[in-house]
């Protein structure tokens, strides 16, 4: 059975065009950078709830905010290395302040095999980037919601 993921891609144009991702948090990803960034989204039922609005709600756990208001545009369906399918939204941000983050936490075991739990942030940081420096941070199978976006804006 597929996964399913949404995600909501804030963008403006700072003159350049820059979007809004997020690095991931917890112990694997801390001393990552390079392909440790991802789009503020996470999973959901398409049986009981509709992808724009698992965006929306991922959006508001994973950075503690709500997104801006604004007309939401889909940029399409893309896959992760995992099989799991992500669908992105795409929202202008420009008004958007980047600022006053709160980030959703998950625990997990850890270390490895001690039986303790630990608590993580879901992301430890938010940050607008270009287009070439989003590419370079984003993991790979996020990599084309980045070019769907500039046809959508081209």
């Amino acid at each position: 059975m597929v996964a399913w993921s949404a995600g909501l891609l804030l963008y403006r144009r700072h003159p350049a065009l820059e979007v809004l991702i997020a690095h991931m948090g917890g112990p694997f990803w801390a001393r990552k950078d390079a392909g440790a960034w991802s789009i503020p989204k996470g999973e959901f039922d398409p049986g009981v709830e509709q992808p724009r609005d698992a965006a929306r709600r991922e959006f508001r756990e994973e950075l503690g905010l709500e997104p801006p208001a604004g007309e939401w545009a889909e940029l399409g369906t893309f896959a992760a290395t995992s099989g799991k399918k992500l669908i992105v939204f795409a929202l202008d941000g420009a008004e958007f302040e980047a600022s006053g983050f709160v980030f959703g936490e998950f625990e997990m075991e850890w270390p490895p095999r001690s039986g303790r739990t630990a608590s993580f942030p879901e992301v430890d940081r938010a940050e607008w980037m270009d287009l070439d420096a989003a590419r370079e941070a984003l993991v790979k199978g996020q990599r084309p919601a980045l070019d769907a976006l500039e046809r959508l804006l081209a």
